[in-house]
Protein backbone atom coordinates (compact mmCIF):
# COMPACT_ATOMS: atom_id res chain seq x y z
CA UNK A 1 0.00 0.00 0.00
CA UNK A 2 1.36 3.27 -1.14
CA UNK A 3 2.12 5.66 2.05
CA UNK A 4 1.20 9.23 1.29
CA UNK A 5 4.24 10.93 3.06
CA UNK A 6 6.41 9.00 1.04
CA UNK A 7 8.15 11.05 -1.91
CA UNK A 8 8.21 10.19 -4.94
CA UNK A 9 9.79 11.50 -8.92
CA UNK A 10 9.46 10.42 -12.34
CA UNK A 11 10.13 12.44 -14.97
CA UNK A 12 9.03 12.74 -18.96
CA UNK A 13 11.89 13.21 -20.90
CA UNK A 14 11.97 13.74 -25.23
CA UNK A 15 12.53 10.63 -26.95
CA UNK A 16 14.34 12.78 -29.15
CA UNK A 17 16.66 14.24 -26.86
CA UNK A 18 19.74 13.61 -28.51
CA UNK A 19 18.79 15.43 -32.00
CA UNK A 20 17.25 18.28 -30.04
CA UNK A 21 19.75 18.94 -27.87
CA UNK A 22 22.28 19.96 -30.62
CA UNK A 23 19.28 22.23 -32.17
CA UNK A 24 19.21 23.46 -28.62
CA UNK A 25 22.88 24.38 -28.85
CA UNK A 26 22.90 26.11 -32.64
CA UNK A 27 20.12 28.54 -31.41
CA UNK A 28 21.89 29.20 -28.12
CA UNK A 29 25.18 30.08 -30.28
CA UNK A 30 23.33 32.20 -33.06
CA UNK A 31 21.83 34.06 -29.65
CA UNK A 32 25.66 34.55 -28.44
CA UNK A 33 26.77 35.75 -31.58
CA UNK A 34 24.10 38.43 -32.51
CA UNK A 35 24.67 39.57 -28.51
CA UNK A 36 28.22 40.08 -29.10
CA UNK A 37 27.94 41.45 -32.88
CA UNK A 38 25.43 44.39 -30.84
CA UNK A 39 28.25 44.81 -28.44
CA UNK A 40 30.83 45.16 -30.88
CA UNK A 41 28.63 47.77 -33.07
CA UNK A 42 28.09 49.58 -30.02
CA UNK A 43 31.15 50.12 -29.19
CA UNK A 44 32.28 51.17 -32.25
CA UNK A 45 29.55 53.73 -32.69
CA UNK A 46 30.57 55.84 -29.71
CA UNK A 47 33.89 56.55 -31.68
CA UNK A 48 31.99 56.56 -35.52
CA UNK A 49 28.87 58.64 -34.52
CA UNK A 50 30.64 61.78 -33.18
CA UNK A 51 32.43 61.81 -36.30
CA UNK A 52 29.69 61.69 -38.40
CA UNK A 53 27.56 64.32 -36.41
CA UNK A 54 31.13 66.67 -37.67
CA UNK A 55 31.55 65.68 -40.49
CA UNK A 56 30.42 69.02 -42.63
CA UNK A 57 30.50 67.78 -45.56
CA UNK A 58 27.23 65.22 -44.73
CA UNK A 59 24.36 66.89 -44.89
CA UNK A 60 21.21 66.53 -42.28
CA UNK A 61 19.81 64.17 -43.89
CA UNK A 62 23.16 61.98 -44.56
CA UNK A 63 23.87 62.10 -40.85
CA UNK A 64 20.79 61.17 -39.88
CA UNK A 65 20.66 57.95 -42.01
CA UNK A 66 24.27 56.93 -40.67
CA UNK A 67 23.48 57.25 -37.09
CA UNK A 68 20.34 55.42 -38.09
CA UNK A 69 22.14 52.59 -39.86
CA UNK A 70 24.46 51.73 -36.79
CA UNK A 71 20.94 52.46 -34.07
CA UNK A 72 19.37 49.91 -36.43
CA UNK A 73 22.23 47.36 -36.75
CA UNK A 74 22.46 47.05 -32.58
CA UNK A 75 18.85 46.57 -32.53
CA UNK A 76 18.43 44.36 -35.06
CA UNK A 77 21.14 41.94 -33.66
CA UNK A 78 19.49 42.43 -30.39
CA UNK A 79 16.40 41.57 -31.58
CA UNK A 80 17.59 38.61 -33.13
CA UNK A 81 19.32 37.49 -30.44
CA UNK A 82 16.88 37.80 -27.75
CA UNK A 83 14.58 35.42 -30.50
CA UNK A 84 17.34 33.21 -31.34
CA UNK A 85 17.52 33.12 -26.93
CA UNK A 86 13.72 32.03 -26.85
CA UNK A 87 13.60 29.93 -29.57
CA UNK A 88 16.63 27.84 -28.16
CA UNK A 89 13.83 26.58 -25.02
CA UNK A 90 11.59 25.04 -27.60
CA UNK A 91 13.95 22.36 -27.99
CA UNK A 92 14.84 19.24 -25.54
CA UNK A 93 12.16 20.42 -23.00
CA UNK A 94 11.31 17.81 -20.38
CA UNK A 95 9.14 18.00 -17.42
CA UNK A 96 9.98 16.43 -13.61
CA UNK A 97 6.95 15.08 -11.33
CA UNK A 98 7.22 15.09 -7.61
CA UNK A 99 4.78 13.95 -5.91
CA UNK A 100 5.05 15.01 -1.96
CA UNK A 101 2.02 15.40 0.64
CA UNK A 102 -0.96 15.31 -1.34
CA UNK A 103 0.33 17.39 -4.05
CA UNK A 104 1.96 16.61 -7.92
CA UNK A 105 3.93 19.55 -8.52
CA UNK A 106 5.67 19.87 -12.13
CA UNK A 107 9.05 21.65 -13.05
CA UNK A 108 9.89 22.21 -16.43
CA UNK A 109 13.41 21.68 -17.74
CA UNK A 110 14.88 23.03 -20.52
CA UNK A 111 18.25 21.17 -22.11
CA UNK A 112 18.58 19.16 -18.59
CA UNK A 113 20.16 22.33 -16.82
CA UNK A 114 17.91 25.20 -16.42
CA UNK A 115 14.60 24.75 -14.04
CA UNK A 116 11.62 25.88 -14.05
CA UNK A 117 8.48 25.93 -11.97
CA UNK A 118 5.23 24.83 -13.94
CA UNK A 119 2.15 24.17 -11.75
CA UNK A 120 1.02 22.19 -8.69
CA UNK A 121 -1.78 19.75 -8.50
CA UNK A 122 -3.31 19.38 -5.78
CA UNK A 123 -5.57 16.18 -4.40
CA UNK A 124 -8.51 18.10 -3.55
CA UNK A 125 -8.91 20.18 -6.77
CA UNK A 126 -9.01 17.18 -8.96
CA UNK A 127 -12.21 16.37 -10.55
CA UNK A 128 -11.39 13.49 -12.91
CA UNK A 129 -8.54 11.25 -13.52
CA UNK A 130 -8.09 8.36 -16.76
CA UNK A 131 -6.61 7.51 -19.55
CA UNK A 132 -6.26 9.23 -22.71
CA UNK A 133 -6.54 6.32 -25.06
CA UNK A 134 -10.24 5.68 -23.31
CA UNK A 135 -13.38 7.38 -24.81
CA UNK A 136 -14.06 9.45 -21.43
CA UNK A 137 -10.71 11.96 -22.57
CA UNK A 138 -12.96 12.96 -25.68
CA UNK A 139 -15.74 13.75 -23.19
CA UNK A 140 -13.89 15.58 -20.99
CA UNK A 141 -12.65 17.08 -23.96
CA UNK A 142 -16.07 18.36 -24.95
CA UNK A 143 -16.33 19.91 -22.00
CA UNK A 144 -13.46 21.80 -21.82
CA UNK A 145 -13.20 25.85 -22.51
CA UNK A 146 -9.46 26.42 -23.09
CA UNK A 147 -6.99 23.96 -24.41
CA UNK A 148 -4.86 20.86 -22.61
CA UNK A 149 -1.95 21.47 -20.78
CA UNK A 150 0.78 18.99 -22.41
CA UNK A 151 3.16 17.80 -19.59
CA UNK A 152 5.27 16.33 -21.87
CA UNK A 153 7.41 16.40 -24.60
CA UNK A 154 6.33 13.22 -26.63
CA UNK A 155 3.51 12.85 -29.08
CA UNK A 156 3.73 8.89 -27.82
CA UNK A 157 4.55 7.41 -24.40
CA UNK A 158 7.15 5.70 -23.69
CA UNK A 159 7.66 1.58 -23.81
CA UNK A 160 6.89 1.45 -20.02
CA UNK A 161 4.27 4.67 -19.51
CA UNK A 162 0.71 6.25 -20.80
CA UNK A 163 -0.82 9.45 -21.11
CA UNK A 164 -3.18 10.08 -18.42
CA UNK A 165 -5.48 12.61 -18.04
CA UNK A 166 -5.74 14.93 -14.79
CA UNK A 167 -9.14 17.62 -14.74
CA UNK A 168 -8.22 20.07 -12.10
CA UNK A 169 -10.98 22.59 -10.66
CA UNK A 170 -9.92 25.95 -9.77
CA UNK A 171 -11.51 29.82 -9.41
CA UNK A 172 -10.57 29.92 -12.90
CA UNK A 173 -12.56 27.49 -14.27
CA UNK A 174 -11.34 23.93 -14.85
CA UNK A 175 -7.78 22.78 -16.10
CA UNK A 176 -6.77 19.59 -18.44
CA UNK A 177 -3.07 18.44 -17.67
CA UNK A 178 -1.90 15.56 -19.56
CA UNK A 179 1.09 13.53 -18.13
CA UNK A 180 3.27 11.11 -19.21
CA UNK A 181 3.82 8.98 -16.24
CA UNK A 182 4.38 4.75 -15.17
CA UNK A 183 1.25 3.27 -13.38
CA UNK A 184 2.75 4.05 -9.49
CA UNK A 185 2.20 8.40 -10.27
CA UNK A 186 -1.38 6.98 -11.57
CA UNK A 187 -1.78 5.11 -8.33
CA UNK A 188 -0.65 8.22 -5.98
CA UNK A 189 -2.86 10.58 -7.44
CA UNK A 190 -5.83 8.40 -7.65
CA UNK A 191 -5.19 7.18 -4.14
CA UNK A 192 -5.16 10.75 -3.10
CA UNK A 193 -7.41 12.22 -4.77
CA UNK A 194 -9.86 9.36 -4.54
CA UNK A 195 -11.02 6.57 -6.11
CA UNK A 196 -14.13 7.86 -7.11
CA UNK A 197 -12.16 10.50 -9.51
CA UNK A 198 -10.87 7.61 -11.62
CA UNK A 199 -12.37 7.22 -15.16
CA UNK A 200 -12.05 3.43 -16.45
CA UNK A 201 -14.15 3.77 -19.49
Amino acid sequence: MIQRDLLYEESAVSARAQTETKFYMFFLVLAIVCFVLAGIVAFFSTSFIPGILADEELTTMGKVFNVGFLIFLILAFLGSGFAFWLIRKKFNVSYDYTFVEDELRITKVFNGRSRKYFATISADSVLRIGWCEKPSFQDVMRGLSGKPRFLTPNKTPAEDKSFVYVLVGGSLGKTLYILECRQILLEYLVRSAGINKLERE
